[in-house]
């Protein structure tokens, strides 16, 4: 599963392909209304600075998430 947490308005001019709108402090306060803890997901953000953040921080609670080096930018024209 992809994740995106930029802004809605960002999300809704583009996003990754299957990629799923979840904004950063929505999923930083409540991780476990979101995640499984026994699924992976692939973190975004515009630039992969908020996303790295996010995603050591949902590490240190037991998620499995990977963040897209980058973000959104890079992975938009690959």
């Amino acid at each position: 599963m992809i994740i995106d947490i930029r802004s809605r308005e960002k999300y809704l001019i583009g996003h990754l392909d299957g990629a799923i709108h979840i904004p950063f402090m929505e999923l930083y306060s409540n991780p476990s209304k979101y995640l499984n803890k026994n699924k992976t997901y692939q973190i975004y953000c515009d630039s992969g600075s908020s996303s790295g953040m996010l995603v050591s921080y949902l590490k240190s609670l037991g998620y499995s998430c990977v963040n897209l080096d980058g973000g959104y930018s890079k992975h938009l024209f690959k």
